[in-house]
């Protein structure tokens, strides 16, 4: 027990355990008491009142004052008996404190039985304090004030007064000072259920503290945190878990074990707010039955050990052993932090009430769930007390079993100091003005965004400086290989917004920056406008004027010098003004530009652009194995064979003929027909498995033709308007050369094997991969690899579908793409990456033009409006160009899996309208769709085996695709994948948009049914406000499948589709003619 009797007050949190003196009869029961509570770790015995009840009254209504009630077997004297407490109290080391009720003499003093009110709490006075008169209540505080003086005399220590809302303020004041002036007592007051304007009004009458009503408190009501604050005047507010003579915790029906966790809860809950605890008698043992005010057997300690439902005393003595390390002054400050998402309270304390001045804070977690453990909301915590971080780093993550209370420390770290960033002399030189957020660019300049040549390039910038003087701005741009740059003047258009626009008109890759200064001229105009409009007086100015020109001149070159002369003479020469309108003058300020030295000038960093061919953004590509191009499934094809089908290709409207690997086929582990194992003596095997003793990448298959042969090949597809498209696939058969002539590029295993290929959930047993960082291939494999690429450059061939380039490094590709597209910027790269939408997006920032994407497996109409979305509203739309194959040799797409024939042809409309490059692989125009077994591949796939198509076959599509192809060549808003605005189709079957070039003078709109068996259709709207038209207006329109020519009234109107004539729609439209 500390006390200071300087100051009155307690310099440690009270521990408190609270007997009911009727369950005590005799001295020895005390003593035990006194003994238990010390082992319990308490240091204050608190008793309720111990005087004479004349009978089977509550202890709290007292008959004689002078006597001792005759159950406790103390004798009847007050002092003696009291004296005997206090000296037992005090060699069992804890001090003892017993209840004040000022109030409490019951109005009648005979002895007997006096029976109960029922409409009265027993712990009610007869008569308060304040219906007494002012003579009453005087001489009332004076019998009191003499009786607590002798008490303190022989040992008592302090008291719980209770009624401080039925006494005077004063009288409390008063009585305590009296007291005090005789010994070191100290007076707690019992606040809970009192108003908070009578716990404000007992402040500075000298308690040393009072208490909490955390015990009624539901974890989550903010009355807990507002009786914190209004109590804090009041020192010490001592919590307990349970009320004396109130409701039990452990009263009811849940198991032992609930009953026991929820104590604990209350007891951590009660001892972690630190400060002070008071605990009933019993509660440690798990007692149901609530302490009786009028009743006791004088059995004490024994019998509730006897009865207990559980033993928390550990618990207890744990938790006054924590409170009695606290050694610094109650808390100041305490919040109560939210957490909606789950059943854990926090309680927030710090000893200032401002964090900002703290220097550490406490956490008080709670588990409201006694069944179910729950995870703290730490950052709740954080966000609660950011400046103490870091909050139970080292408990993160962080659950709380059921519950559980727990108490975590935060402390004010120490701030980071280090030297400035820029010393006087930096920060005088550094930019007056900023350049910021300079679009389009691609992770802040690092990769070149992706355009066409032909296109304007339109680059914006925020750009602005301290002040309110006008700024200039230029767009910088070149060629890279031009030493020069050309510059365009930027525009305002609006909060410090800055636009200008380049033309691409060269194949390549250009840079460009912004630059930005303060035009000292264009200020002084700025200045000089307002006063003239002022109408003030002008000399100063129009001298200044004349400074700046004649400084001008001085700095100019001949011929500019020449008509800043002139522009001299004239101000020299003329009146005020005439000096003014000469200065105002739209042609002065065009000179003075060209003068203009650039003051405080600052340049971004420039950014790439790389301008590729129309074919980068804008193809149709079909697929075909050129050895099933014999029409003989018992012959290899051969590239002569191909040159007869180039007129039925390009036919079709395809302008790109892509072939899988052409080169030598291994052997070992040769797949068979439809994926199988074991392959046949006949079967071809698959063209991915590169290499034999033929040769590897930069050999043909010998079945397949010559390098002279292909060279022809390649002549006749140009003469068609054909390109052809080579598969670069970086793998080996296990009889490539490489393994014998370059063992270092491959990864072997301990038993000189080579792990084969996997591209899960797919295995390729007759490949293996190289390793592109083992010792020998840095940098041999890479310049290898290079040279097989410029190799089939120079056989003509500048377009490139590179096969699961995801696999391979990210460093290489740059290198790689950059060294081939330095000398030939025509080369492109299109990316087969079915991976990762971030690997994938990675692949296209350094160098693939292309890419393959998820469309194959969008099919419902949210799933395609939220990918295309992600493709022409976010980032990707500056470098990602999709390229929408409707199937693969690869991949049977589960759309079109035995499916009619309106499948095929919602698959084509929706590549062909919503991206500027789409692809077909062979088949798909015959509405082949036959699955393999695992339903993912084709059956009898080309892969693994040769096969004759019959180009003929009944319920094919190639007029229509003929005609999809046709409009897409007529059409400049199908040539890209952006200028796409999805519009309203009130059926989910019916995809309904927008396709419109960037000046919007091609305009298509387009309806397709994504239901291949169902007659669908719906009210669409046609998207007026893009001409400025009221929802009244009228576009006329085009179909460009028909021919027809109509007029649209109004923004709806109604589509419908039968799949089994077309299930799609275009239209060119425009706003209407009058």
């Amino acid at each position: 027990m500390s006390f200071s009797p300087s100051q009155g007050v307690l310099s440690t949190p009270p521990r408190i355990y609270y007997v009911n003196p009727l369950l005590l009869q005799g001295i020895d029961a005390w003593r035990e008491a006194f003994d238990h509570a010390a082992d319990t770790g308490f240091d204050r015995v608190l008793t309720a009142p111990l005087f004479d009840r004349g009978g089977a009254r509550s202890i709290f209504a007292f008959q004689d004052l002078n006597r001792l009630d005759p159950h406790l077997s103390l004798g009847s004297a007050v002092e003696d008996g009291v004296g005997r407490l206090a000296e037992a109290a005090r060699k069992s080391g804890v001090a003892l404190m017993m209840d004040l009720m000022l109030d409490g003499k019951a109005r009648d003093t005979k002895a007997g039985f006096h029976p109960v009110d029922p409409r009265r709490s027993p712990l009610d006075p007869a008569e308060p304090m304040t219906a007494m008169d002012a003579e009453s209540q005087s001489q009332l505080l004076e019998e009191w004030t003499e009786r607590l003086r002798g008490l303190a005399g022989i040992g008592l220590s302090g008291y719980r007064a209770l009624g401080i809302d039925r006494i005077a303020p004063a009288a409390f004041k008063s009585l305590i000072s009296a007291v005090r002036e005789m010994a070191d007592a100290q007076f707690l007051a019992w606040t809970p259920g009192t108003d908070f304007g009578a716990r404000s009004a007992v402040q500075n009458t000298g308690f040393d503290g009072c208490f909490s009503s955390m015990a009624w408190w539901d974890f989550d009501e903010r009355w807990f945190i507002e009786e914190h604050r209004v109590q804090k005047p009041l020192g010490w507010q001592i919590a307990f878990p349970e009320l004396p003579f109130g409701r039990r915790i452990a009263h009811g029906t849940q198991s032992r074990e609930i009953l026991e966790r929820r104590a604990i809860r209350a007891l951590r809950l009660a001892a972690s707010l630190g400060g002070g605890l008071m605990v009933p008698m019993g509660f440690e043992y798990g007692a149901a039955t609530p302490l009786d005010p009028t009743h006791g057997n004088g059995t004490g300690l024994r019998a509730l050990r006897h009865d207990l439902a559980f033993d928390i005393s550990s618990e207890i003595r744990l938790a006054n052993t924590e409170i009695g390390k606290v050694s610094h002054a109650p808390a100041s400050s305490l919040r109560l932090i939210r957490n909606a998402n789950g059943p854990v309270s926090a309680l927030l304390q710090s000893a200032a009430e401002d964090l900002r001045s703290a220097e550490n804070v406490r956490f008080i977690l709670l588990n409201r769930d006694l069944r179910k453990s729950a995870p703290a909301p730490l950052t709740a915590l954080r966000e609660a007390a950011s400046g103490f971080l870091p909050v139970a780093a080292d408990v993160t993550p962080l659950r709380l079993r059921a519950g559980e209370t727990l108490v975590i420390e935060g402390r004010a770290p120490a701030p980071i100091t280090s030297r400035p960033m820029l010393d006087v002399a930096q920060a005088t030189v550094s930019p007056r003005l900023a350049i910021e957020n300079i679009m389009p660019r691609v992770d802040d300049g690092r990769f070149p965004i992706k355009r066409v040549v032909g296109d304007v390039v339109s680059v914006e910038a925020d750009i602005f400086a301290d002040g309110h003087d006008p700024i200039a701005a230029v767009l910088l741009w070149r060629p890279i290989d031009a030493a020069n740059w050309n510059e365009t003047e930027m525009q305002l258009v609006e909060n410090d917004r800055w636009r200008a626009e380049f033309l691409l008109e060269r194949i390549g890759r250009y840079e460009f920056a912004v630059e930005a200064w303060k035009n000292p001229f264009a200020i002084f105009r700025y200045e000089l406008t307002k006063k003239n409009d002022a109408r003030l007086d002008l000399k100063l100015e129009l001298q200044e004027g004349l400074d700046l020109v004649r400084s001008a001149e001085t700095h100019a070159d001949a011929a500019l010098g020449a008509d800043l002369k002139a522009l001299v003479s004239s101000l020299d020469s003329a009146s005020d003004a005439e000096r003014t309108a000469i200065l105002l003058d739209a042609r002065t300020s065009e000179l003075m530009n060209k003068a203009d030295k650039r003051p405080f000038r600052l340049r971004s960093t420039a950014s790439a652009v790389d301008a590729e061919r129309k074919s980068a953004a804008f193809a149709s590509w079909y697929q075909i194995f050129p050895r099933s191009q014999s029409g003989d499934p018992d012959r290899h094809g051969t590239f002569d064979d191909v040159i007869p089908r180039l007129p039925a290709i390009r036919d079709m409207g395809f302008d790109v003929l892509y072939f899988p690997p052409i080169h030598p086929i291994g052997s070992t582990n040769r797949k068979g027909r439809n994926n199988s194992l074991k392959a046949g003596p006949d079967d071809p095997g698959s063209p991915y498995a590169i290499g034999s003793r033929e040769g590897g990448h930069d050999a043909i298959h010998p079945e397949l033709g010559e390098f002279e042969d292909f060279r022809r090949l390649v002549e006749e597809a140009g003469r068609y308007g054909l390109e052809i498209a080579l598969d670069l696939a970086i793998q080996a058969s296990p009889d490539h050369p490489w393994l014998k002539e370059h063992p270092g590029w491959f990864d072997w295993r301990p038993d000189g094997t080579i792990k084969y290929a996997e591209n899960p959930p797919k295995k390729y047993e007759d490949i293996v991969n190289v390793d592109f960082y083992t010792k020998d291939a840095l940098p041999s494999l890479w310049v290898e690899l290079r040279d097989i690429v410029q190799l089939w450059v120079d056989q003509g061939v500048k377009l490139f579908r590179v096969d699961n380039p995801h696999t391979k490094p990210f460093p290489f590709w740059e290198w790689l793409i950059g060294d081939i597209r330095a000398r030939h910027p025509e080369v492109v790269f299109l990316s087969e990456a079915f991976t990762k939408p971030k690997v994938m997006y990675r692949l296209a920032k350094i160098g693939f033009s292309q890419s393959y994407t998820y469309f194959t497996w969008r099919n419902a109409k949210w799933e395609l409006e939220q990918y295309m979305r992600e493709l022409t509203e976010t980032a990707p739309k500056e470098f990602f160009r999709p390229h929408f194959f409707v199937n693969t040799h690869d991949i049977n797409p589960d759309f079109l899996q035995n499916a009619p024939r309106s499948a095929f042809l919602i698959r084509a409309a929706l590549a062909a309208t919503l991206s500027g490059l789409w692809g077909v692989y062979n088949g798909f125009e015959l509405c082949e769709g036959r699955p393999d077994a695992k339903r993912k591949e084709y059956a009898d796939s080309e892969k693994y085996e040769i096969r004759a198509w019959d180009y003929d076959r009944p319920g094919n599509i190639i007029a229509e695709i003929r005609m999809l192809n046709r409009i897409r060549n007529e059409n400049l808003a199908l040539h890209s994948h952006l200028g796409l605005t999805l519009l309203n189709a009130w059926n989910d079957n019916i995809l309904f948009f927008e396709k419109a070039s960037r000046a919007r003078d091609n305009v298509l709109l387009i309806a397709i049914s994504l239901d291949p068996h169902n007659f669908q259709e719906s009210d669409v709207e046609l998207p007026l406000w893009k001409w400025s038209l009221g929802d009244g207006g009228a576009l006329d329109a085009e179909d460009l499948v028909t021919g027809h020519r109509f007029r649209w009234n109004g923004k709806w109107q109604r589509v419908s589709f039968n799949p089994q004539i077309l299930p799609f729609a275009i239209w060119r439209v425009r706003a209407a003619e009058a």
